[in-house]
């Protein structure tokens, strides 16, 4: 059985990801920091609920012994939990977004790394955004050109950056970032845009699904590898 984690899964593409997996046969714990929204949604999919606050040591390391005690491994890490941020540029809100979207990374993986050793085709997908590609937010013919949301295109920018170390680092592990598309979430509602999250999650689902010899330590989107 592969054991899966998704970092806050309770919505979204998290959500829509781990029903997607689940019909494939992954054993999935959702990880959420609201503990009953949380197991409201992992009773709705028929998953696992672990509580996980990516901005916190102990809950992340807590998460991890309790997936470790059960499986004995981890299989795949999906990197979801994120912030859009959008209400303030100033030193505070930096600090959350970044502890976050990017420091959240770090901390999951760290904790992660013992159990993903023990599988046979391990493999973390970073949910990032082309919101943090240089190349598409100073391309006018991109969505991303025109998004005023400093904190967030930096935060991403480190996560994709952070995942391409890891894969320089961890070479038996595959990590890869993915843009899964404008989509239309509760970060994204004040900007009326996006399609499904349903539809977004089948990118993240298809890395998370690779083969042994899949790539790793890149930036893509459904049509394949993307400039950042």
């Amino acid at each position: 059985m592969t054991v899966t984690l998704i970092t806050g899964a309770n919505k979204g593409i998290g959500f829509e990801t781990a029903k997607q997996l689940l019909a494939q046969g992954h054993t999935v714990y959702v990880g959420a920091r609201d503990a009953e929204r949380g197991e409201k949604a992992a009773a709705e999919l028929g998953a696992r609920f672990v509580q996980l606050d990516v901005t916190d040591d102990a809950s992340v390391s807590e998460a991890l012994a309790t997936i470790g005690a059960a499986e004995g491994k981890l299989d795949v890490l999906v990197h979801n939990a994120g912030v859009l941020g959008s209400e303030a540029l100033d030193g505070p809100t930096a600090l959350r977004v970044f502890d976050t979207n990017a420091v959240g990374i770090v901390r999951v993986t760290e904790a992660a790394l013992p159990l993903l050793h023990k599988s046979s085709n391990p493999t973390v997908v970073t949910v990032s955004s082309s919101a943090g590609s240089f190349w598409a937010v100073n391309n006018p013919d991109r969505p991303e050109f025109r998004l005023p949301l400093a904190l967030y295109s930096a935060s991403k920018a480190a996560a994709t950056m952070l995942t391409v170390q890891y894969a320089k680092t961890q070479p038996g592990i595959k990590f890869n970032a993915v843009e899964p598309g404008t989509t239309a979430t509760d970060m994204t509602a004040a900007f009326g845009i996006g399609r499904s999250p349903a539809e977004s999650a089948r990118t993240v689902v298809r890395l998370a699904t690779l083969d042994a010899d899949g790539p790793t330590g890149t930036f893509r989107d459904e049509t394949g590898e993307l400039p950042w």
